[in-house]
Order: C-alpha cells, then sequence, then structure tokens
C-alpha cells in the first residue's frame, strides 16, 4: 500500500472519530477553517511580483496597487469566514427508501445575522456533487442533497461538507459535519419478479366460480318496475296488489349475487422464494410484498425469527418492508 495514501487514511480516520455525530450544527471559530485556494495562491505570488517591482523601481503607483489589492484580499478572508461562522445546520429526519434509489438528505440552513449569506455550499464529504445557497438575513434556506445508501438496513448518514469561498474565491471556507440520524433502507425489489406463490393465495380471477348458483325461481326481493325488465321478472301478483291499492306502481323480482366465500390468506415464506442467496430472497419477498399490497390482498411474512400476521393497509406494508430492511 502507498504509504502516503496509508498516512492520509489514518489521519482521516483519526480527525473523524474526534467528530461529535449531532443533527445539529452551529458553526463557530472552533469548527471553521480557512485555507488559501489556487487562485490565492496565485494572487500571492502577484502581489509579491508587484512588490518586488516597486521596490525595485520605486514606483509609488505600485507601492498602492500592491497594499490595496493586499487590504482588499485580507478583507475578503474575513468576509468569507463570517459567511459561515454563525451559520446554524439542522438536519431534517430522512424518510426511508429502496437500495439504489436516491435519498434526499434536506438541511436546514438558519441564518440568526441581519446581514445575508452569500454563496454557502453543501456536499457529501469526498464528493463533488455540491448544492449551492444563498441564506437571507435572518431566514433560512433548505438544500436537498441527493445520496444513494451504500447496502440494505441502517445506512448511517454520511459526513457532509459545507463550503464558501465568497467573496473572492480567494479563500476557502469549510467545515465538516456529521449528523447522527440514520436512514432505513428497504431491500431493492426483484425486477421482473415472478407471480405471487400459488399455495394459499386468493385467485382473484377466480371468484365468480366460487359463487354458487342459485336454483332458478328463488329471489332476494322486489325492487320498482324498470322499463325493459323482462315480463318473467314481473311480480304479477303484487303489482296486482299495488293496482287494486291505487298506487298504480308496478315491481319486479330483484336476484342478488351472493358473497363471495372469504378467500384465504397469502402467505410470503422466505424459504419458498426458490433462491439461494439472502439478499436475492429478500429483493424478491420485497417484490411479492408491494405486488400484494397493490392487489389489495391479505397477506403475511415469514422470516428467520420474524412472523407477520397477514393484514393489509399502508402500516401492514412498512411493517413489511421494516422486517426486511433488519433481516
Amino acid at each position: 500500500m502507498n504509504p502516503l495514501r496509508w498516512a492520509r487514511a489514518r489521519f482521516q480516520r483519526w480527525w473523524q472519530a474526534r467528530l461529535r455525530p449531532s443533527d445539529h450544527q452551529t458553526l463557530t471559530q472552533r469548527n471553521v477553517y480557512i485555507v488559501p485556494t489556487a487562485p490565492g495562491l496565485l494572487l500571492a505570488a502577484t502581489l509579491l511580483v508587484l512588490l518586488l517591482a516597486s521596490i525595485n523601481f520605486q514606483l509609488n503607483l505600485g507601492y498602492a496597487l500592491t497594499f490595496l489589492l493586499a487590504g482588499c484580499s485580507l478583507v475578503g478572508m474575513h468576509l468569507g469566514h463570517a459567511t459561515l461562522r454563525g451559520l446554524d445546520l439542522q438536519l431534517l429526519i430522512p424518510e426511508a427508501q429502496f437500495l439504489g434509489a436516491n435519498t434526499t438528505l434536506a438541511v436546514q440552513l438558519r441564518n440568526p445575522n441581519r446581514a445575508p449569506r452569500f454563496g454557502v455550499g453543501l456536499a457529501v464529504h469526498g464528493s463533488k456533487n455540491w448544492l449551492w445557497s444563498e441564506v437571507p438575513a435572518q431566514g433560512s434556506s433548505t438544500l436537498q442533497l441527493p445520496w444513494q445508501a451504500p447496502h440494505r438496513g441502517l445506512a448511517l448518514v454520511p459526513l457532509l461538507t459545507v463550503e464558501s469561498r465568497f467573496p473572492l474565491g480567494a479563500f476557502r471556507v469549510w467545515t465538516v459535519w456529521q449528523p447522527a440520524s440514520s436512514v432505513l433502507v428497504y431491500p431493492r425489489p426483484e425486477a421482473g419478479a415472478p407471480a405471487l406463490p400459488a399455495a394459499n393465495s386468493p385467485a382473484r380471477s377466480g371468484v365468480a366460480a366460487q359463487i354458487p348458483k342459485r336454483a332458478e325461481g328463488q329471489w332476494d326481493g322486489l325492487r320498482p318496475y324498470r322499463r325493459g325488465d323482462a315480463l318473467k321478472h314481473i311480480a304479477w301478483k303484487p303489482s296486482a296488489k299495488a293496482m287494486a291499492s291505487g298506487s298504480g306502481a308496478w315491481v319486479s323480482r330483484e336476484a342478488q349475487a351472493p358473497q363471495a366465500s372469504q378467500a384465504a390468506d397469502l402467505w410470503l415464506d422466505y424459504g419458498a422464494t426458490g433462491l439461494s442467496d439472502k439478499e436475492a430472497q429478500l429483493s424478491r419477498l420485497c417484490a411479492w410484498v408491494r405486488s400484494a399490497e397493490l392487489q389489495d390482498l391479505r397477506y403475511g411474512l415469514r422470516l428467520p425469527g420474524v412472523h407477520i400476521a397477514p393484514a393489509s393497509g399502508t402500516a401492514h406494508l412498512r411493517h413489511c418492508l421494516e422486517a426486511l430492511a433488519l433481516c
């Protein structure tokens, strides 16, 4: 292993271990750092050349230009440091996501000062996907940072870097923040998963075949006559009584469809997926759970050490997905 890379990794582990995880962070002089950028170093070299030239040729205007630019750089350094100093960072609780999908990390930036803050950037530490914002005076701004969890289960929110190069870009003001929250990551649903298990599964398409046929001549009730009713459906005796009573309303017989027999509960078993790899099994079960919920079926889930009784609904779906995530 490269000694330089090893030393850098060891140093990163050391200072990252010193960070205290917290979903709220207030930036102060103790956790805001400032270093010159490449353009800032080039500016310093230019000022040095201007100073040497002014001394060599005794140029008063050269002195004025050199110290004017140097003064502007010093003022910019203080303004850049003040851009982050005093800023409040708050991580909003992230929602659970499926593996492979983008998780949105919502970070709220609050500015208690009376002056606005310009050019505040946020990114996952080590990445180059920056989001930039301006925080109004005594106001707030929310940044939605996309991030993909590396694994299933509980994934810690990664290190976040807050940076500003305002106003001249000659200095980089930055800090590193470790949130304390974690994201629950569900298994990735299997693409093109097979149909739901046939055993003990309700065949919605075969419900009509389970309805017992009603014997001819058996009727459940009467209803007012509607134009187009067949003559054999007209209840002649009740109609005659209605005519005799003076109401003049004909009635027809109506046969109500019997209730379908209650379908059996669907059980989704960890050992019935037909796969050997654990992650593949969980992915198939995840796809089956979502499919059963879309079909409005009552389904249960059996996992090693976990037994979830059959039910349906959003809360039951979330319960099953959480069990799959933490399996």
